[in-house]
């Protein structure tokens, strides 16, 4: 895992351009503490900070070819690299042992089309010198970001993050309102764009032509078709166990310790169960707990590592940490940030930092294989939109009349009925199948009228591809919900404390063979993650089949209730001329507090929004 970065800028001397790439690996040193280097090609500067996992003392980066044209710089791993290296070998001689080599040379013998045979994450900046050409790259998922920016006079500067990319140039950056919409809408902006009107993001999937004095053209060299399973069920059991098995095998190849994260939930236990009992590898599992027993799954990861044998390591989140999230947002992340276990994701990083380079995660499990209770919440749905309108008025005064739990993860009905109310109202005004709700349209509108009617166009989702509601809802969960929230916050929380997170869920076959099976083989009623179950019964305890799912949650309703709802208000007080009004804001709070609304994860989103603005260059 590493950082890159490119600046083109003829405005700028050879020697301010190398200033403002030191500037810019400067800023992106944690995601590769080993190494840093700059080569200077063709009017380009390109930069690159590495994290040794293969080849450890070879293929330095940048990278050039032997005739000096082509200079690659990449972040990822191509777990597939060793066959690739193969089919290419023919056709050139390798002089390195590592996977930046066998990039290198694809793009340079096929092209583009080269992509389509790697398995891996990855984002790269690859330059041709002679002929004045750049094509950037992502991988298919979203795994690794690339962030663009397109300069003044047709220059393009390009970073693994935006605080990098900030460094590249003395442009004004101005904050973008209809992200700032989004973000409040949903938690997170659209794909391809960013906080910052100047700076769009390379979608996943998707590779980038460029040449100085044009445009930047986007174009997807992937995307994720469904083609209906060819089998019944048990030949699909057997097909997922042998794809996982594959997939968690590729992700173990690294010339340094490999780990994984345990929480205790069916998919990061299942990932490691594999390593251990298919594998037959030792494995060192880390997990963190609350001070809040609510929150605290240590329990139930110290279960899984004991029957799996795991050397197993915690470390326990006492609090809000103002001073580290204000480093994660502003060093790391560089825009607002809604998802709260962004600080756990960093504590559990940083645990397993000390110890190994590489962590395997269980990311992904969720949204492919219907695991979330949103899903059943919409089959919901479809019933109440059936009965009178006067009795669901009746039904909602009365659920509202009455305070709403702050029980963890919806696991008390009263909350569930909170929670189904939050999204009833939008499924006429807005896309229903985005996830997930932050503020609803009539709470937007006291929070921030002047965002009425703002936002980016949200992705379409054809019905060809998902033809029914739910179908849709997972569809965007991956494509969308996966790379603009949990994929952010595991890259950038990990990268933080240069541990670089592989998620065997993601694998290229998992993804595809999960999408191609009907909606009813991954649900049945109120549980999810039927096809999980039924292929991998035998993998895990019968106890965690059965545990309701309780995910990452972190305790920020009592945190709003403390200190951190004054720290909020004081926050939104400073914010004059910005678009939150501070007396709702004041509201939000002061319901929260009473009891009769839980907004802790909407204060949230306030306080990440704020604090970024306070701070932002």
């Amino acid at each position: 895992m590493c950082g890159l970065a490119f600046l083109h800028d003829h405005r700028t001397s050879p020697d301010h351009a190398a200033l403002h790439m030191e500037r810019a690996l400067a800023a992106l040193h944690h995601r590769g503490p080993d190494d840093g280097r700059v080569e200077h090609a063709g009017g380009a500067v390109l930069g690159h900070r590495r994290l040794s996992i293969i080849d450890l003392a070879g293929s330095p980066q940048p990278m050039q070819d032997p005739s000096a044209r082509y200079v690659l710089a990449y972040n990822g791993e191509i777990y597939n690299y060793t066959e690739v290296r193969h089919r290419l070998a023919p056709r050139w001689h390798f002089r390195t042992h590592g996977d930046t080599e066998v990039l290198l040379a694809g793009l340079i013998l096929e092209g583009e089309r080269f992509l389509e045979g790697l398995e891996g994450m990855w984002a790269f900046a690859f330059w041709d010198a002679r002929e004045k050409t750049l094509l950037l790259g992502r991988d298919r998922m979203g795994k690794k970001p690339l962030f663009v920016q397109e300069l003044p006079d047709g220059g393009l500067a390009c970073a693994s993050e935006l605080p990098a990319l900030r460094q590249l140039g003395d442009d004004p950056w101005h904050e973008d309102i209809d992200s700032t919409a989004d973000y409040l809408r949903y938690g997170y902006t659209m794909p391809g764009r960013s906080a910052w009107r100047e700076v769009r993001e390379i979608l996943p999937g998707h590779v980038g032509h460029w040449h100085p004095g044009g445009t930047l053209d986007q174009r997807a060299w992937w995307q994720l078709r469904v083609r209906r399973f060819d089998g019944n069920s048990s030949a699909a059991q057997q097909a997922l166990r042998t794809a996982m098995t594959a997939a968690v095998r590729r992700r173990m190849v690294a010339d340094v310790e490999v780990g994984a994260f345990l929480s205790g939930g069916v998919d990061s236990t299942l990932v490691c169960a594999l390593v251990r009992q298919e594998l037959g590898l030792p494995l060192k599992t880390f997990t963190i707990g609350f001070t809040e027993a609510a929150f605290d799954e240590r329990r139930y990861a110290r279960l899984a590592a004991d029957s799996l044998d795991t050397d197993h390591y915690e470390e326990v989140l006492a609090g809000w940490d103002e001073p580290e999230l204000e480093r994660l947002l502003l060093n790391h992340v560089g825009q607002p940030f809604a998802d709260a276990s962004l600080l756990p994701t960093a504590l559990v990083s940083r645990v397993a930092a000390q110890r190994v380079k590489v962590a395997l995660s269980g990311d992904g499990g969720d949204e492919l294989f219907s695991g979330y209770q949103r899903y059943q919440a919409r089959n919901i749905l479809r019933w109440y939109s059936r009965l009178p309108a006067g009795l669901r008025h009746l039904a909602e005064r009365a659920v509202r009349a009455l305070p709403e739990p702050t029980a963890h993860h919806s696991r008390s009905v009263l909350k569930k009925a909170h929670l189904f109310l939050d999204v009833v109202g939008r499924q006429q005004a807005e896309t229903p199948y985005f996830a997930p709700l932050m503020f609803a349209p009539a709470q937007l509108h006291r929070l921030a009228p002047d965002l009425d009617g703002r936002g980016h166009p949200p992705p379409g989702i054809p019905e060809s591809t998902a033809p029914d509601d739910i179908a849709r809802m997972m569809f965007a969960d991956a494509l969308i919900y996966l790379p603009q929230d949990i994929l952010v916050k595991v890259d950038r929380a990990s990268m933080a404390h240069s541990l670089e997170t592989r998620a065997p869920f993601l694998d290229r076959e998992v993804v595809e063979l999960a999408f191609s099976l009907p909606r009813t083989w991954h649900r049945r009623g109120t549980r999810g993650k039927r096809m999980l179950h039924e292929s991998f019964a035998d993998r895990l305890p019968a106890s965690l089949w059965r545990r309701r799912k309780q995910g990452f949650g972190v305790p920020i309703h009592a945190w709003f209730r403390g200190g951190l709802g004054e720290r909020l208000l004081a926050l939104a007080h400073e914010d004059t001329g910005g678009p939150l009004h501070p007396a709702a804001v004041s509201m939000l709070i002061a319901e929260h507090r009473s009891g009769t609304r839980d907004h802790g994860y909407r204060l949230w989103a306030l306080y990440a929004y704020l604090l970024w603005k306070r701070q932002r260059p």
